[in-house]
Formats: C-alpha cells, sequence, structure tokens
C-alpha cells in the first residue's frame, strides 16, 4: 500500500482537485484507492457528497474528526470504521473493477491541532516526552496499519494548508509527499521551504525512535520520498504554458532541490468550475480526447510511475 500526502503551505494551488481526480482516475484504472480528507475545509469530501449528505450521513459519526477527538487518537473507534463508500463516483468506475473510498473530514476538525499540542506536553522525564512524541505522531500510521487497509493499493491524504499536528501525523503515516503549486511567485516562494520543514520533522521523528529510553513501541524509522511537485491551474498557449508560468516553473527547476514533475493539471473552469455537484470528478467524466484531460492522463501516468516504478496507463 502506497500513502501519499499532497501539501502546500499556501491555500487556493489546485490541492483539493488535484487529489480527488488523481484518486478517480486511478480508480478508474482498476484499482482501489482511499482517500482521507485531513483539511477542515473539507472541500474534497464536498467533492464526493452533498453538504446535506454531509450533515445527515457523515457529520456525526463517520469524520475523521471524531477518530482525532479520543484521550489518544483511535481510542473512540478504529480508523477503518470512518470509511465510507461515496455512491456516484464508485458507479462510474465499477465498471473497471475499482473503487474509491473516503475518510471525511469536518469543519471542527481545525480545533484539533490545540487538543493534540496539549496531549503533548506534561511529560514528567524526557523517556516520557519522547514516548508521547512518537505515540501521537504515529497515530495515523498506526491507524492505517489496520489490517482492513492493506486491500487498498493507494492512499492519498490531502492536507490541510498548514504544518500543524494533524499534517505532520499524516506525514510520518506516508512514504511519499507530492505538492501541487501554482506557477507564480507566492506559491513557488515555499517549495523548498516546506521540503526543508519536511526533513527537520523526520530528522526529528528518526532521532526520538533512536532514543533508547523511549518506548517507541517497535516503531521503526521514517523517510518519506518528495514524489515532486505539481504545477496546477495552468494557462497554455499552443499547447504550452504561458510565459509566465513557463518562466516560474523553470526558475523552480534550476533552483529547487525538490524535484518538478512533467505534467500539469490545466486552468478549466469549464471542467472544475462545478466540482463536486455531480460527485464525479471530471476527468473521469470528460471524453477520452478531451485536451484537459488528455493531459490529465498523462500526468496521472508518471504520478503513478513516480512511486511504483512502472507506467499505469490508460
Amino acid at each position: 500500500m502506497h500513502v501519499v500526502s499532497v501539501m502546500n503551505y499556501k491555500g487556493g494551488v489546485g490541492k483539493t482537485t488535484l487529489t480527488a481526480n488523481l484518486g478517480a482516475e486511478i480508480a478508474n484504472r482498476g484499482h482501489k484507492v482511499l482517500l482521507l480528507d485531513l483539511d477542515p475545509q473539507a472541500n474534497l469530501t464536498f467533492s464526493f457528497y452533498s453538504v446535506d449528505e454531509w450533515q445527515s450521513e457523515l457529520r456525526k459519526e463517520r469524520t475523521i474528526k471524531r477518530w482525532y477527538d479520543g484521550e489518544m487518537p483511535g481510542r473512540n473507534v478504529p480508523l477503518a470504521k470512518l470509511v465510507v463508500t461515496p455512491p456516484r463516483v464508485n458507479e462510474f468506475v465499477q465498471g473497471s473493477g475499482g473503487q474509491l473510498d473516503l475518510i471525511s473530514s469536518h469543519l471542527g476538525l481545525i480545533d484539533i491541532d490545540l487538543l493534540l499540542a496539549a496531549r503533548l506536553g506534561g511529560g514528567t522525564t524526557l523517556a516520557e516526552s519522547k514516548r508521547k512524541y512518537i505515540q501521537l505522531h504515529s497515530c495515523l500510521a498506526d491507524g492505517l496499519s489496520d489490517p482492513a487497509f492493506r486491500e487498498y493499493d493507494l492512499v492519498l491524504i490531502d492536507c490541510a494548508p498548514n504544518f500543524g499536528l494533524v499534517t505532520k501525523t499524516a506525514i510520518v503515516a506516508s512514504n511519499h509527499v507530492l505538492m501541487p503549486a501554482k506557477a507564480d511567485y507566492l506559491s513557488t516562494l515555499g517549495i523548498d521551504y516546506l521540503a526543508g520543514s519536511c526533513d527537520k520533522l523526520v530528522a526529528e521523528y528518526n532521532d526520538y525512535i533512536d532514543y533508547n529510553g523511549a518506548d517507541n513501541g517497535g516503531r521503526q524509522k521514517i523517510s518519506p520520498r518528495f514524489l515532486g511537485v505539481v504545477f496546477t491551474m495552468i494557462q497554455t498557449y499552443a499547447g504550452r504554458p504561458i510565459v509566465t508560468q513557463q518562466n516560474h516553473i523553470e526558475q523552480v527547476r534550476l533552483n529547487s532541490e525538490v524535484p518538478i514533475l512533467n505534467g500539469v493539471l490545466r486552468n478549466s473552469p469549464r471542467h472544475f468550475g462545478d466540482a463536486g455537484a455531480s460527485g464525479i470528478p471530471a476527468m473521469v467524466r470528460a471524453p477520452m480526447d478531451d485536451d484537459v484531460a488528455v493531459d490529465f492522463r498523462r500526468l496521472t501516468n508518471e504520478f503513478v510511475k513516480a512511486f511504483t516504478g512502472h507506467k499505469d496507463t490508460a
């Protein structure tokens, strides 16, 4: 099972659009995919369920907030109990033998970082403090280690646009990190900083794992790998990004140590403007010869090859 965190410090970069469409496209190729919505805005959830459906079917019992709410995350309810299968998109992909599942978010998830920070304090010895650190940061990884998740080929985690404790639990649980970014100055400014923050977290976590006095529960060191940056909301002219966006892309290629995927997510209000209205992501609804969808399938091929080592073509 591959676990990929999709993250950027900046909101409005197409993160959720990318996550929803990648998940649906890969499920439509015959794979079993789980989407995990850790963003309190819950836009990934609302890509598959209407607000009314979320209120009546998911809000009270079937969101990730309920899982994080316990004395220690996971003690209230097993993570697997929160999985739902959005009906409309699965009616669409079931012919391929694939399946797309979801663990939904909650608007109240915004308060969970403070709750987790409070649980992190209070250790009376260094060993106890490090044990609590490991236990808390590993909670999502522990939840996903449930045998119920072994049947999934891919888990995509839609992270909040911050580097709080909930996001850190996602990174610890992940094999890979994918970073969507707009090809503009502000969006590209934080790419290396975010990569550096991830590296610091990994080093700190692994140092705590190494600490002999801490009870690490048999947990292992982590080494999530950056798959790269995906540029989103790309405007094209004659099949290429417009000049200003291409210049930003080239600057990142030259100056950043983070790899850049060649594929892009185009800016297309016609395709993405009604995200969530149908409950079926645009790229699996689009005709096979649609130029935006053709580009997206190429991006999906590149994404799959980046973490599996082989192409999964459609």
